[in-house]
């Protein structure tokens, strides 16, 4: 049986430590207190800070980078981070933007992982709409990354990346067997195009939820940003119903689960 140790850094920036491989999600280091513009109108002021800095994050085998194009999933420090001689995992358009050695994936496309001494990791990202219908040539390439490999017992770990819920989404739950789910939430919106969301809310994540049937909830991105309209839950809120459990991370306190 594998552990996986999840250290939460603050918004979709996370470390999972597995069995010798260490994999950062979408790197957001920048201190707070900066506005953002994401296009159309639309802008955001970063209120928290990351619990751990990047000078402290250590060696990093690869990044899953669910897109580049918007600063609260790539900011300018997280942008440093990236590794020159490590792979980058990402949407098509984005690994083009990045160069090598970013690997750009379409939905339900796979790649692997290797390295001597470790196990085969299995990428294979999962669709993601950032927005409402038809909105996806103005808010850009979002994926979400299920990550599998031998010794797992209780199923993949899936970063939902940003993304609203809809079929793509709930399609998930019928390819891949989930154990633990981490989660975007926040339920984004900005005031310059009203009450549209470009995230999950909290009631979307049970309604996922029931799908999924993870093992273990892990909710991020829903915190240390103005434009997220759907906040975090009281530390006890479960987004899983039946044996599963929801955990609220810390940021900056690592938590160690079986998967």
């Amino acid at each position: 049986m594998s552990t996986l140790t999840f250290t939460h850094v603050g918004g979709p920036t996370a470390l999972l430590e597995v069995d010798g491989w260490r994999v950062l999600t979408d790197p957001t280091f920048d201190a707070p207190g900066r506005t953002y513009r994401f296009g159309w109108g639309t802008s955001s002021r970063k209120t928290t800070g990351p619990a751990v800095p990047a000078d402290r994050v250590g060696d990093v085998d690869v990044v899953l980078l669910t897109h580049d194009h918007h600063a609260d999933n790539l900011d300018d420090a997280g942008r440093a981070l990236l590794p020159r001689d490590r792979v980058v995992v990402t949407t098509v358009p984005g690994a083009r933007r990045l160069g090598p050695p970013a690997v750009g994936l379409r939905p339900w496309a796979t790649t692997r992982l290797e390295h001597p001494g470790r196990p085969t990791l299995t990428v294979t990202a999962t669709p993601c709409r950032h927005g409402p219908p038809a909105s996806g040539p103005v808010v850009g390439a979002v994926v979400g990354f299920a990550l599998a490999w031998e010794g797992q017992r209780h199923g993949a770990v899936w970063v939902s990346g940003d993304t609203v819920l809809h079929r793509g989404v709930r399609r998930v739950a019928e390819r891949v067997r989930v154990g633990t789910a981490v989660l975007h939430l926040g339920g984004v919106r900005f005031a310059a195009t009203g009450p549209v969301r470009y995230s999950m809310t909290r009631a979307d994540a049970r309604r996922l939820c029931a799908d999924l049937r993870p093992r273990t909830v892990l909710p991020v991105h829903h915190e240390g940003w103005s434009h997220f309209a759907d906040g975090s839950g009281a530390p006890g809120e479960r987004l899983t119903g039946g044996d599963g459990r929801t955990i609220w991370p810390t940021p900056g306190l690592p938590v160690v689960l079986e998967v």
